[in-house]
Parts: C-alpha cells; structure tokens; sequence
C-alpha cells in the first residue's frame, strides 16, 4: 500500500506494544510525498511523520491526592513534592516512550517529528492532528473486549 501523496501523518504511541507496532506499519507501508509536491502546488517540504505522545496531565496520572493529612489537618492542600514527583515520573516515561519510537524509527531509516503534549489523549490527539491538518492518523488498538468496552 503507497499513496506517495501523502503530507502529514501523525502516528500516536503510548508504550505499548499495539501502538509501537502501529509506528512500524506506518514506516513501512506508508508513503510520504517527495520533496517538490506536486506540480501545482507551491510547497516545496516532503511529507513528515509525526511521532505523537500525550502525557496525562499529573493530577490524572496520581489519581488523587496523597489523602488529605491525618488528624484533622487541612484536606484541600496541595503537596508541592507530591506534584514534582509525580510530573519528574511522567518525564522519565515519556522520554522512554520517546526514546522506543526514535529507535524504531531509526532502524527503518526514517527521519521523523516528535511532539509531545500533555492533556486528554482522546481530546489531544485529535487536536494536534486538527492543528497539524494531518492527512492520516495511525493508532494502535487496545484489543479490548466487549465488556471492557
């Protein structure tokens, strides 16, 4: 399958196997437009993937709260060291992720963008792909089941 026309596709991972596999089949199946475009458009860039990763923001990625301090103490308190941990975690995951999706992306031989956001990845994906008026948008599936779903 080679479309050659191609100018944008955004490929979402998130670490899993699903969506790491979902980043191969787009290297491999997908094709780009060449540099120059087509001959009645001005734009001289080739096409680009983009590798997408959304990081939850940290109050999602906790859950909660650390609970609210014990023996009566004030439950509406934020823990700043709760926060930065959490957010130095997401970092470290994230870049993981990253760092998976640059080496699968480097034994295809492919040159790629990276962007990562934080937010919803239902709302944030379709928003960069919107943004980015990407031609085609790659995921891969959780392969949930129909209780699950």
């Amino acid at each position: 399958m080679a479309t050659g026309n191609l100018r944008c596709v955004v490929v979402a991972v998130d670490g899993s196997e699903e969506s790491m596999n979902a980043l191969r089949w787009a290297l491999q199946n997908l094709c780009l437009r060449p540099a120059g475009g087509d001959a009645g458009e001005a734009e001289d860039e080739p096409g680009s993937f983009v590798v997408l990763h959304v990081q939850s923001p940290p109050s999602i990625a906790a859950g909660l709260n650390p609970g609210s301090i014990p023996f009566g103490g004030p439950s509406h308190v934020e823990v700043p060291a709760f926060a930065a941990a959490i957010e130095a975690h997401q970092r470290r995951i994230t870049e993981a992720i990253m760092d998976h999706a640059l080496k699968i992306c480097a034994e295809k031989n492919a040159n790629v963008k990276t962007q990562v956001v934080v937010g919803d990845p239902k709302e944030m994906i379709c928003e960069v792909t919107s943004n980015l008026q990407a031609d085609l948008l790659v995921m891969g599936c959780r392969a949930y089941g129909p209780i699950k779903r």
